[in-house]
């Protein structure tokens, strides 16, 4: 019977060990998926954005619906053709910062420092923080949320 339960004991960790080693492989996939889609993001590369997005993909940013960038943005067609546009016309980002990234299977974080000026206002928004939660499948980015001092952004976009 101490026989049984060793052998299913050496089962159980093997296998744990085989999906943790999968689950490392997916992880770095996913960072460096990501990874390529926020450095097209920052240097305004759309074509790779474009190809690294799923048919089906969401952008979403948290804060102040009277700001014409924020809110869910759904497919690549409208990201392109509607998001990209608002935003660019919206805020000149004046520094950025990457100071962390890290992933989990299918999932990827990144987390840094900005500024920028509200175009319509020309008020700076002042150094803030900001993370972005990315969702890659099968080699697509899925999913971006996007989380930033939205009452920094608010307020500059909003002064008059």
């Amino acid at each position: 019977m101490k026989y049984i339960y060793s052998v299913l004991l050496a089962g159980l960790m093997l296998t744990n060990v085989a999906g943790v080693a999968y689950a490392d492989e997916q992880s770095d996939k996913t960072l460096a998926v990501a990874q390529s889609f926020l450095n097209a993001a920052g240097s305004g590369d759309g074509k790779t954005l474009n190809e690294l997005m799923s048919d089906d993909f969401v952008w979403h940013n948290e804060g102040d619906p009277n700001i014409p960038w924020i809110g869910n943005w759904e497919g690549k067609e409208t990201v392109m053709g509607t998001f990209m546009p608002a935003f660019g016309a919206g805020l000149k980002v004046t520094s950025w910062s990457t100071d962390y990234s890290f992933s989990k299977a299918d999932q990827a974080m990144f987390m840094g420092t900005m500024s920028a000026i509200a175009n319509n206002s020309g008020v700076d928004t002042g150094k803030f923080t900001w993370a972005v939660r990315v969702h890659v499948k099968d080699g697509k980015v899925k999913s971006w949320n996007w989380l930033e001092n939205s009452y920094a952004v608010s307020k500059a976009y909003n002064s008059k």
